[in-house]
């Protein structure tokens, strides 16, 4: 844990297998059958979103597609619905991630909002081109919610790196 006053702390490199059972955890954990209501947060989103910021050259917009065409088969929905909702996620999560990682995470809360209510809107109107119903306004507290959780997501999901990588007793650091 290398950190100057002032500063960031500088994080070890991610392991490959935290970061994609991290996502494999998101992903079951939408799928867990406890009716899925409009005003629920796609945690699915919210770490594809992390991990599309953090390590853009591993988590792209082809792992978010394959893991919409999972949540589309798992839902019964419209084949392509979260495909599409979680490639453009992925894709501007990737395009803002340079800027994003210079603000604090508060306020990178709030510029990952739009991306979650554009996803959130994407799938509302392929939803509803495909004959399905408005699902109401509850709708709009998904983005919210999973902006809410982003401070948390980003404590948990970075924690592995911020461990010493040579623990020591006598080293203050």
């Amino acid at each position: 844990m290398i950190k100057r006053p002032g500063q960031q702390q500088l994080l070890l490199p991610v392991s490959p297998v935290f970061m994609w059972t991290s996502l494999l955890v998101a992903l079951l954990v939408n799928m867990i059958p406890i009716g899925r209501a409009a005003w629920m947060p796609d945690l699915l989103a919210l770490v594809i979103v992390f991990w599309g910021v953090h390590q853009p050259a591993r988590v792209g917009i082809g792992a978010a597609f394959m893991f919409g065409l999972l949540m589309d088969v798992h839902q019964s929905s419209m084949l392509g619905q979260h495909a599409l909702s979680y490639t453009t996620l992925g894709f501007f999560a990737i395009m803002i991630h340079r800027r994003l990682l210079w603000y604090p995470v508060l306020s990178q809360a709030l510029q990952v909002l739009p991306l979650f209510a554009l996803s959130q809107f994407i799938e509302v109107i392929t939803r509803m081109i495909g004959g399905g119903v408005f699902p109401g306004w509850g709708v709009l507290v998904s983005p919210a919610l999973e902006a809410a959780l982003w401070p948390l997501a980003t404590a948990l999901l970075l924690a592995p790196q911020r461990r010493t990588p040579e623990p020591d007793e006598n080293r203050p650091l």
